[in-house]
C-alpha cells in the first residue's frame, strides 16, 4: 500500500513539474504520450498574432511535437525558450508572409506507425498543391485505406508544417479541418491554390486536376 502511494506521489510530482513550465494542458489531445515520452520536458511557445489566429507550439528534446490552433498556454509562454520553437516561429512567420514554401525543422510527432507514414506522405505534398485522401492512401501502399488516412490526417499534431490542409476530397471538397474550414481556405489561398468560391465555407471546392492542383 505504501509503495503504491509512493508511485502515485512520484507521478503527480512529475505531472506538476510538466505543468509548472507552462507546457501542457492535461486535457489536451496527445498529452499522455507526449508528456511521458522518455520523461522529457516539453517547452511551449505561443504565437499570438498570425493570419490564422493564435498558434501554440510545443517542442521537446527530439524536436517540434505540436502546433495547435488557438491559445493553449499561459501568455507568459510568448517568448521562445527553446531553439526549435524560435526556429519554428521564424519559419512560420516567413510562410505567412509568402517568403517560405517549405520548412526545415526537426519534427517529433507522437503517433502510431501508420499515422507516421501518413504524416510523412503529407510532407511530400508540394506547396500550392493538394492531394485527395485516396492519393495519400495510394502513396502509403494502402489504396483501400482512405478512411484510415482521413483519421490519421485528423490526428496530425503539427498543423501547417505537416500540411494536412493540402488534403481534400476526391471531388475537391474541403471536407473539414481541425482549425476550421475558414482557416483551411486562408491557408490554401495563401499558397495560391485555385478555389471555387461559394457563399458558405463548406461549399468551397478546389479545382482538381488528375494529379493534385497547381497554381
Amino acid at each position: 500500500m505504501y509503495d503504491a502511494f509512493l508511485q502515485l506521489l512520484s507521478l503527480c510530482t512529475f505531472t506538476i513539474l510538466q505543468l509548472s513550465t507552462g507546457v501542457i494542458d492535461p486535457h489536451q489531445e496527445g498529452f499522455h504520450h507526449a508528456a511521458l515520452r522518455e520523461a522529457e520536458l516539453i517547452y511551449t511557445h505561443v504565437m499570438l498574432n498570425t493570419p490564422v489566429g493564435p498558434l501554440t507550439l510545443q517542442a521537446d528534446a527530439q524536436g517540434l511535437c505540436r502546433v495547435d490552433f488557438g491559445l493553449r498556454a499561459r501568455i507568459e509562454c510568448c517568448t521562445p525558450t527553446h531553439p526549435v520553437l524560435h526556429a519554428a516561429e521564424t519559419q512560420l512567420n516567413a510562410y505567412f508572409r509568402g517568403e517560405r514554401t517549405t520548412f526545415d525543422l526537426p519534427l517529433a510527432p507522437v503517433g502510431t506507425a501508420f499515422q507516421g507514414e501518413v504524416w510523412d506522405a503529407l510532407q511530400a505534398i508540394p506547396y500550392g498543391q493538394v492531394r485527395s485522401y485516396g492519393d495519400i492512401a495510394d502513396s502509403v501502399g494502402r489504396p483501400k485505406a482512405s478512411r484510415a488516412v482521413g483519421m490519421a490526417n485528423n490526428r496530425n499534431p503539427i498543423s501547417i508544417i505537416i500540411p494536412c490542409h493540402r488534403v481534400v476530397g476526391s471531388n475537391g471538397a474541403l471536407t473539414g479541418y481541425g482549425g476550421g474550414l475558414i482557416t483551411k481556405i486562408l491557408l490554401l489561398e495563401l499558397e495560391h491554390v485555385a478555389l471555387v468560391p461559394a457563399t458558405q465555407p463548406e461549399q468551397y471546392r478546389v479545382q482538381m486536376r488528375k494529379r493534385g492542383n497547381t497554381p
